[in-house]
């Protein structure tokens, strides 16, 4: 299986219906078929009971996600109450970040959740228009908004990041991880980067690489993306090959980077596990697995 199907929150199996889901008609007969369900949230977090999410009436402001064979999976936002009225309305008894729930979840959930996550916050941050202030009215089912004013579009947005394992040039195997300012004392990772205006994936791996860690590379090859809904991102990881071990990192973003082997890669690895700061939901760790599986 490849790895884009097979990383967390990728492979989502609902039918998203891009070609129905513009049809009011259709949306409302799917919102009325058993089983139809809505996933509740309040300002990004999932609303749970007992650690499970729970579900409510998929009403009419509510986002159209897919069908799930024959119902209908939708969610709904309650920001708008306070934390105690949120919860009395969806009876649950908690607020709940999605990624917190990833290891309890399957990865169908996981993903259903992170991507119900990712909608929500677009239309929470996009009821008024970006050019003239006036509100946004809801289209097809939530996947668009429509100003009267300017009869502009607005489609969910995404936002495109790279995030390297970067190799040293030559003997022995090592790899470069960087710690963040702010980070605990071992806390270390991979680089990652937001893509911007005018610039390839590749080009913005190597100016990255660059600005924060002072490290040109010699080559650049795609790996993985994964969906990164976090609040809408998607993410590309690359492998990269850099030209020496010299390395200056920024003092700005990165307080420290510095090369590792596989041993030293598999003990912080260790630290991170027992001090509960390992993500395995992230890209990162396909990355640096891949790497520490490979022939030393």
């Amino acid at each position: 299986m490849r790895a884009n199907d097979t990383l967390p929150y990728n492979g989502l199996q609902l039918d998203r219906a891009g070609a129905r889901r513009g049809d009011p008609d259709w949306v409302a007969r799917v919102r009325a078929r058993p089983g139809t369900r809505a996933l509740a949230f309040r300002r990004d977090a999932c609303l749970t009971a007992h650690g499970r999410p729970v579900t409510v009436e998929a009403g009419p402001d509510a986002v159209f996600l897919g069908t799930d064979g024959e119902a209908g999976v939708f969610a709904v936002d309650l920001s708008d109450l306070d934390e105690s009225a949120a919860l009395r309305a969806a009876e649950a008894d908690a607020v709940t970040d999605v990624r917190a729930l990833f290891r309890t979840l399957d990865a169908e959930d996981a993903a259903t959740l992170a991507y119900a996550r990712g909608m929500l916050h677009w239309a929470r941050n996009q009821r008024f228009c970006g050019a003239c202030g006036t509100p946004t009215e809801i289209r097809h089912a939530g996947h668009q908004r429509f100003c009267r004013t300017c009869e502009r579009l607005l489609f969910p947005r995404i936002e495109p990041a790279v995030i390297m394992l970067v190799e040293a040039p030559a003997a022995p195997r090592r790899v470069l991880l960087a710690r963040h300012r702010g980070a605990a004392p071992n806390a270390y990772s991979t680089l990652a980067g937001f893509v911007e205006i005018g610039e390839s994936l590749e080009d913005a791996v190597r100016r990255e690489l660059v600005e924060e860690a002072g490290v040109p590379v010699s080559s650049v090859r795609y790996q993985a993306s994964q969906a990164w809904p976090f609040p809408s991102g998607l993410m590309v990881g690359f492998r990269a090959v850099a030209e020496s071990d010299a390395v200056a990192v920024d003092h700005d973003e990165l307080l420290e980077a510095r090369w590792f082997t596989r041993d030293e890669v598999l003990d912080l690895l260790a630290v991170h596990r027992a001090e509960g700061r390992d993500r395995p939901d992230s890209i990162e760790a396909y990355l640096v697995g891949t790497w520490l599986e490979e022939q030393p």
